[in-house]
Order: structure tokens, then C-alpha cells, then sequence
């Protein structure tokens, strides 16, 4: 089943250095761009990260020191990738939870507001977890009969990740083909910031999701606690995190002014 779309939407995949949003970095981005009428563009680019990649990470993807030693940095590229996703919504596998808010660090250390206010993201694994609880290579074989010979290239498994939602939408017909819908469906919670730091209650007030101050509102703690702030803008806490609670703080003191 073709995906009914209102805009276009980017399924990407990052091959980095590690798996730390805040420190680890792409080695290879790929971004296929699917638009409403069908049509399709695609683009993968080795990336410099200007830092070693760790011997056990090479193994996984493949992707040596030497082989990205002479390619721009993600800074260079930077305005290049947000021109291809601006206008588009969001989708991957497992990129709510790790591509998403590593490209966002990485947009961010290269100057670039990057935010999701305009779109929306579609977490392919999350539905496939929610079905039948497996990874990306067993979802390809499960839903495509393929085999993902070319695993852990950034292009081959976008592909696949785009491949696997069609047939996902063909597999389940309660699964609704809106992208709106989905982004809905696959999302775990409602983060404030794509590292899940900070999230909405029931009630929908803002609240740390982590340490000493895990279920407490943020501008509770903010009051009672003003160093809290600081501490974390200090830690080695994601940038985009960092700036979500700036925005808190600036809308809260905004608020006692009006």
C-alpha cells in the first residue's frame, strides 16, 4: 500500500559513533524523500565526525577513521540535509528514540534551529513492536519476505524501513494511513524533548522524567530549586534538552511579568 501523503515525509538512518545522543556523532546520514504524488528522491552522505569511531562501532557498520577522514563535517553539511527535511515530516526505525534526537544535536551544534513544530515522526520499529516485536532485519523478512543483505548501511536500511511501513499498512487494516495517525500511534510518550527528559503529565504540565526530581513539575522545581537549572545547562544533558528547559524557564518568567 502507497503512503497517503498531504507533504512530503524523509525516512532517514544514521550510521555514528556510538549510541550517546550528547556525544557521539554521524559517520553517514541517508534520507529517502518520499512526495505526495510518488515521487521519490534520495541522498546518503559520509560525514567526518571530527573524533575517533570506536573499533567495536566500525565492526558493526563497517565504516572506518580512514574512509571518512577526507568527507565534510555534518557542520559543512548541515544546511544541505535541513533544506531536504524542513518542508517534511519525519520517519525511521527506532528514530524517535535515537535518530531523531541525535540529528537534532547534531543541527544544533551546527547553528541550525532545528525543532519539530511543523512535523511529525513516524517510528516504524514502534509499530513493528507493537505487532510483532522484532528487529529491523526480521521486520524486512516478516513483512517484504527480503533479506537485508546490506544491514547497518544508513541507505540500505531506509530502504528497508520504507518498504516495511507500506506493507505494515497492507498487513494491518486498523493501522490508519495518515502519516498524522501514525506519528500518533508510534509515539511512547509525550516528550517535551526527543531524549525523553522532560515530558507532559496527565494533566499536561511539564516534568522531569529522570534523577531526584523524577514526576515533579518543572516549574516547581524551578521555584524551589533555582541551581537545578544551571546544573543541568552545565551537565552533559542534549542540547536540544537543554534548550527545551530554557524555554520553560523563559515562558515561566514571561508569565510573572505579564
Amino acid at each position: 500500500m502507497e503512503l497517503k501523503l498531504t507533504k512530503p515525509i524523509c525516512f532517514f538512518d544514521l550510521e555514528t559513533t556510538g549510541t550517546n545522543v550528547a556525544k557521539d556523532r554521524i559517520v553517514e546520514i541517508a534520507i529517502l524523500k518520499v512526495y505526495p504524488n510518488g515521487n521519490k528522491e534520495s541522498k546518503t552522505w559520509l560525514v567526518n565526525p571530527e573524533m575517533e569511531i570506536p573499533a567495536e562501532v566500525i565492526a558493526v557498520h563497517g565504516i572506518t577513521n580512514e574512509k571518512v577522514a577526507n568527507e565534510p563535517t555534518f557542520k559543512q553539511l548541515s544546511k544541505e540535509i535541513y533544506s531536504l527535511i524542513k518542508d517534511s515530516d519525519l520517519a525511521g526505525f527506532n528514530s524517535d528514540r535515537f535518530d531523531i534526537p541525535l540529528l537534532a544535536e547534531e543541527m544544533l551544534r551546527a547553528d541550525v534551529d532545528f525543532d519539530m513544530k511543523s512535523m511529525v515522526s513516524v517510528d516504524v520499529q514502534t509499530i513493528f513492536h507493537k505487532m510483532e516485536k522484532r528487529t529491523l532485519g526480521a521486520a524486512y523478512k516478516f513483512y517484504c519476505d527480503k533479506d537485508l543483505t546490506d544491514a547497518h548501511s544508513a541507505a540500505a536500511d531506509t530502504n528497508a524501513t520504507y518498504e516495511v511501513l507500506k506493507a505494515q499498512l497492507d498487513r494491518y487494516p486498523e493501522l490508519e494511513n495518515n502519516v498524522k495517525k501514525l506519528s500518533e500511534f508510534t509515539t511512547r510518550k509525550q516528550s517535551l524533548d526527543f531524549a525523553g527528559f522532560i515530558a507532559k503529565n496527565k494533566q499536561g504540565e511539564p516534568v522531569f522524567t529522570f534523577g531526584k526530581h523524577k514526576g515533579k513539575l518543572v516549574n516547581e522545581v524551578l521555584d524551589n530549586e533555582p541551581g537545578y537549572f544551571g546544573w543541568i545547562l552545565n551537565a552533559d544533558f542534549p542540547l536540544y534538552t537543554k534548550k527545551v528547559l530554557t524555554q520553560l524557564k523563559l515562558s515561566k518568567f514571561n508569565n510573572k511579568l505579564s
